[in-house]
């Protein structure tokens, strides 16, 4: 699979302003560094059907591999960065979709 495109689904409870905002400035450069694209994030998602866990902010962002976006999750910069994350929100979860194959 690791030909396809992945997406991340990150959902987090932003608890201190501030020491998120840090995270973000911060969050862009490294993402392009790998090849990652943001696609959007969501303050008022709507569950429409089933028994959904998610609170607060939904973000959507996708790399052109799962390799890429494995070495960006590792990368010690975004790791560093990532502690602002961690002293502003509650990460609910992050979760790594594969997309479809190419087509021929």
């Amino acid at each position: 699979m690791s030909d396809v495109a992945v997406y991340m689904i990150a959902n987090l409870v932003v608890h201190d302003a501030d020491e998120y905002r840090k995270y973000e400035k911060g969050f862009f450069p490294i993402l392009k560094r790998f090849g990652g694209e943001f696609l959007t994030f969501d303050d008022k998602h709507e569950n429409l059907e089933g028994d959904s866990q998610l609170e607060g902010r939904v973000i959507i962002f996708k790399f052109p591999s799962e390799e890429l976006a494995k070495q960006w999750y590792a990368d010690e910069e975004y790791q560093t960065l990532s502690e602002f994350r961690r002293a502003g929100t509650t990460l609910k979860s992050l979760t790594m979709v594969h997309g479809l194959p190419p087509r021929l």
